[in-house]
């Protein structure tokens, strides 16, 4: 069953010149299928950068927008259309309008975990991996709107020294990892070295050895001599963390941290994106144009890593 309908999806990807994109959060079987995996700026941008016409992404709303706020011309496909974020559902376009009259003189900093009518407010975005480089950047008489997650936020103010306003936002798979998870798995593997999100709550970034985006945690990995790892992250990270370092143990730092919209896509519905060409996910050219802005800047500040 399984090798029909990879097979069906291959015949199918050829016929429609398309590419297959997924987030490291994604289930292994459609990291494994996907002709690049990664983090969901990088992966906008490679999809950017490919020949194909057609962009699935295994991945959420946001994600797929920001590859067509990359890719206009190309047709972009979300697999299921209910594979939303609630993180970056919680501050919409309206919202930070108000911030921003609240706080006229700002600069916003939004994270690429946001709708395209939120970065198109922004003046620029950032990623986990970028996101004190991109605060830095900025003039210290600058006051600065950071949204949506709050976490993150407070991950860039202990970096950076800078007083920013903080959105409450919060990523509900990352929150759930407790600073009980962290010490009773840390006494169980005592040699492992901690690696957590940004997105993680302040508890469980201090007790961790360090705090990485996912694709640092894939380059950490890969050049640490430590053969265990407590993952403090959505667990479909550890599938890429095993296929690149057979060799090292990777630990789940909770069982729960589950991101339920990840694990909507599966082989089924990547085949009936196909056949069917959906879910189309596009972006109005005004908001997409403002969106691309903010996006630009980041990229002009510091290439993604």
């Amino acid at each position: 069953m399984i090798e029909q309908l990879l097979e069906k999806i291959k015949n199918l990807k050829g016929a429609h010149n398309a590419v297959i994109l997924a987030h490291n959060y994604q289930p292994g079987e459609i990291q494994d299928l996907a002709d690049f995996c990664g983090d969901s700026l990088g992966l906008s941008i490679k999809a950017a950068e490919t020949g194909a016409e057609v962009i699935v992404f295994c991945g959420v709303q946001f994600m797929a927008e920001t590859a067509a706020i990359l890719s206009p011309e190309k047709t972009v496909l979300l697999p299921d259309k209910f594979a939303g974020c609630p993180l970056a559902d919680m501050i919409t376009s309206e919202q930070l309008g108000e911030l921003k009259q609240r706080h006229p003189d700002a600069l916003v900093v939004c994270y690429v975990n946001s709708t395209a009518e939120v970065k198109a407010q922004s003046d620029y975005c950032c990623t986990s991996a970028n996101a004190i480089e991109v605060v830095n950047s900025l003039g210290k008489d600058k006051q600065i709107i950071f949204v949506p997650d709050q976490h993150l936020g407070q991950f860039v103010v202990d970096k950076t020294g800078r007083d920013l306003i903080l959105w409450p936002g919060y990523c509900a798979t990352h929150v759930v990892i407790t600073e009980e998870d962290i010490k009773n798995t840390k006494a169980k593997y005592p040699d492992a070295i901690v690696m957590a999100h940004p997105e993680c709550t302040e508890p469980v970034k201090e007790l961790s050895d360090e705090i990485l985006s996912t694709s640092q945690m894939l380059k950490s990995a890969k050049k640490s001599t430590a053969k265990r790892f407590i993952i403090a992250t959505e667990i479909g990270m550890l599938h890429a963390l095993k296929e690149q370092n057979p060799d090292a143990e990777f630990i789940a730092a909770s069982a729960k941290a589950i991101c339920p919209n990840m694990k909507k896509i599966t082989l089924e519905k990547v085949v009936w994106s196909l056949e069917d060409m959906q879910y189309k996910v596009t972006v109005p050219d005004e908001v997409r144009a403002k969106a691309k802005k903010a996006i630009d800047r980041m990229v002009e500040i510091l290439p993604e890593e």
